[in-house]
């Protein structure tokens, strides 16, 4: 008997050996992909300051979902003539309220990390006073600080396809915003995220790891009511339906969230018994044809809300001109 309790502690001391091993190789590892310096070349994009400029890059914010993550809920009331809030930026007269973009904790899951939107603004704690526009342009579209190292979780996977002139609107509208005080905690990745994205190599919570830095960027498509200006305002969608837009479970993804819809006119869709006035007021309230609420913590409905009209008709005929594939079909 006391032979077999030696030989058994000697197993599960070899095992926890080699477990403290493992850990130390997922931590360094790991944090040496979180260390890394990118190198990239500088991008002329140009930042406007007109007033309609400014509008258009709020309006960007709104539906690409910018606003849900890095708006805490605040807002700022102008009066009617409007209030310039910046030296040389302001915002329309027509502008009322505007969203404080004082950052927020969007997620804190031991499964994936601690997900930060940062406080955007100069105020305390804030980023905005340590970005230049080509610092904003590299974290927008690459995930990338201005020191060159990435950013954790920051989508800029989609907004990489940006067009020079959406993507200068937003840093427009960015640095247009009031100094707001906020402190928040920095993003990390949990133990468990760590060994997901060294085990899995289809998994990282580093975007800037999936973005081809080097290649020419896909040129934007002209905006109107097209299937191709439709992909355009959904690349954000993807992260959750598929490159195919045809849904199944999320990788990634903590396994509390339900699978992603079909979003083709296949099998195990709804999409080909709506209307396109259908599409556009689930959009517009979260309420499907079908009278289903659509859950906001999941679809994020409620970014997409602020799309105008002619957008979400773009977007409709995008999903009509899809092939049509089974549920899941990635």
């Amino acid at each position: 008997m006391k032979r077999f309790l030696k030989w058994v502690s000697i197993v599960l001391g070899a095992l926890a050996g080699f477990i403290v091993i493992a850990l130390v190789v997922i931590y360094f590892k790991t944090q040496a992909r979180l260390n890394r310096i990118y190198d990239l070349s500088e991008e002329t994009v140009v930042i406007p300051g007109d007033v309609a400029s400014i509008e258009r890059g709020r309006h960007i914010f709104q539906f690409r979902g910018c606003e849900a993550c890095h708006s805490g809920g605040g807002y700022l009331d102008l009066p009617e003539s409007g209030q310039a809030l910046d030296s040389h930026l302001s915002l329309p007269s027509h502008s009322e309220r505007v969203p404080h973009l004082e950052g927020n904790i969007y997620l804190d899951d031991p499964a994936v990390g601690r997900v930060v939107a940062s406080n955007l603004t100069t105020g305390k704690g804030g980023v905005g006073s340590g970005y230049t526009d080509q610092g904003w342009v590299r974290a927008i579209r690459h995930g990338v600080r201005p020191a060159g190292t990435p950013m954790l979780f920051m989508p800029s996977t989609e907004f990489y396809f940006l067009s020079d002139e959406d993507l200068g609107a937003v840093v427009a509208y960015i640095e247009s915003a009031p100094p707001v005080d906020n402190e928040l905690p920095p993003s990390t990745v949990s133990w468990t995220g760590r060994i997901v994205m060294t085990l899995v190599p289809a998994i990282t919570f580093i975007p800037a790891e999936l973005i081809p830095h080097a290649e020419p960027r896909p040129i934007a498509p002209k905006v109107g009511i097209t299937p191709e200006y439709g992909e355009y305002l959904t690349y954000s969608c993807k992260v959750c339906h598929g490159p195919t837009m045809s849904g199944g479970p999320i990788p990634g993804f903590p396994s509390s969230w339900p699978p992603a819809p079909n979003l083709t006119f296949g099998a195990g869709s709804a999409l080909p018994s709506w209307t396109e006035e259908g599409f556009i007021n689930t959009i517009r309230t979260g309420v499907t044809p079908e009278d289903r609420q659509v859950r906001g913590e999941y679809m994020p409905w409620g970014s997409y809300k602020f799309m105008n009209d002619d957008e979400l008709r773009a977007v409709w005929i995008y999903l009509q001109s899809l092939p049509k594939l089974e549920f899941g079909n990635r």
